[in-house]
């Protein structure tokens, strides 16, 4: 209440300041222009120009507030209209991946013109055209992506690429990712896809010149990326194998050596290698290979494939075989490979001890081969055929549950 009283004082002070100036000196203002005058004291013209001034910033005023308010109407349309497209696109991406394709396609094509950036739009059109089997409208809407962006190339090349493997169409999902591949490095996908298309294709050679740009750009998981290089190199092995006439052997042992070193010690590599060798009859690079292994790792697949070996000298393979007994005779498979030494050897005996023994560790259909034919050559046709009965039940576990004959009566019977 105090400040008020103050303000009004100060005000009244003001005003009977400003009136004795007047009535002391009004001024003299004189204006003329061509034959008009215009005469008045300095503070009727001041009064006069400050109208004036009013007078002109008033209009001038109200018309930016029209335009500014025109302007944020149209901004906030535009916006709305952006909101919009942009749930109209999201329902969109919801109805393809719950599988509405023609839903989703309506969606997101309603969606494109009010979308800043509709790239997706028709990518994702195109993808709900081809699970729709229109594929002209794929092809149309791919064309639409690539026109709304003018590095969306590769990504209208990718989804190509993909739809066509998705088909089956290696051949032609393969053309468009070779052309896609300008820089793998800020593209691995078309890495990802192309060792698709070449697995699809069974194009070993071209997967294997693959292997070390998935591995550069980590396009697979380590354990997937291994069982893969894996696989690649035992089908191109097996491919060497397979070569016409003489050139067999060459071209598998030449296969062999490409490999990258750690693969030739991979123990699945170096038992395919063994046992496509031993296919050939190439016994003396068998054994080399087996025995090579052996002094780094036990492995008893290959001590089996050392019993198939037909060396040339067979009691030295023999007594190789036995000198492994003392470290490892609780290996059922080194008593059946030694059991077939000493059979190559002639030692009978020694041959049956050994096959006893592996099938002590082991009862398996081929030891109980071995000893039923052993035995029946040895005139003990009984027990061989008891080898021969259990191995045949060993080979067929599954027989259900029958009764038998309580006595059986001798008779002769021919196999037909």
């Amino acid at each position: 209440m105090q400040k008020m009283f103050v303000l009004v004082l100060v005000a009244l002070l003001l005003g009977v300041g400003i009136v004795a100036l007047i009535e002391t000196d009004p001024g003299y203002v004189l204006i003329a222009y061509g034959n008009y005058t215009i005469e008045a004291s300095l503070w009727v013209g001041l009064l006069v120009l400050a109208l004036v001034v009013v007078l002109v910033y008033l209009p001038i005023s109200l018309i930016r507030k029209a335009l500014g308010g025109q302007r944020s109407f149209i901004g906030w349309m535009g916006t709305r209209k952006a909101r919009q497209a942009a749930r109209q696109t999201t329902r969109g991406f919801i109805s393809f991946i719950e599988g509405n394709w023609a839903k989703s396609r309506r969606q997101l094509l309603a969606a494109a013109a009010s979308n800043e950036v509709p790239l997706l739009n028709y990518l994702v059109a195109a993808r709900a055209s081809y699970r729709l089997n229109e594929l002209d409208k794929m092809r149309e809407y791919l064309g639409a992506a690539e026109d709304s962006e003018s590095e969306a190339g590769i990504a209208v090349e990718l989804t190509q690429a993909e739809l066509k493997l998705h088909n089956g169409q290696y051949e032609q999902a393969l053309a468009t990712l070779v052309r896609a591949r300008r820089n793998a490095g800020r593209h691995p996908y078309v890495l990802s896809l192309l060792h698709k298309v070449y697995l699809g294709l069974r194009d070993w050679n071209n997967l294997a010149d693959l292997l070390p740009e998935l591995k550069k750009y980590k396009v697979l998981p380590q354990d997937q990326l291994l069982e893969l290089e894996r696989s690649v190199h035992l089908q191109l092995l097996s491919a060497g194998a397979r070569a016409n006439g003489d050139s067999a052997s060459s071209a598998l042992q030449a296969q062999w050596h490409k490999l990258p070193a750690p693969l030739r010690k991979d123990s699945e590599l170096i038992q395919s290698y063994v046992e496509l060798l031993i296919e050939q009859g190439q016994y003396g690079v068998a054994e080399k290979t087996i025995l090579h292994s052996l002094k780094q790792n036990w492995n008893s697949t290959l001590v089996h494939a050392f019993g198939l070996i037909e060396s040339d000298n067979a009691s030295r393979q023999l007594a190789q075989a036995e000198s492994w007994l003392a470290a490892h005779e609780a290996d059922a498979e080194l008593f059946l490979c030694l059991g077939r030494l000493a059979a190559r050897n002639k030692l009978w005996g020694k041959a049956r001890d050994y096959f006893e023994s592996s099938y002590k560790l082991e009862k398996t259909t081929e030891v109980c081969a071995e000893l039923g034919r052993l035995l029946i050559s040895l005139g003990e046709p009984k027990v061989s055929a008891a080898y021969f009965q259990r191995g045949l039940l060993l080979h067929e576990s599954r027989l259900p549950e029958l009764p038998m004959p309580e006595q059986v009566t001798p008779h002769t019977r021919r196999l037909g």
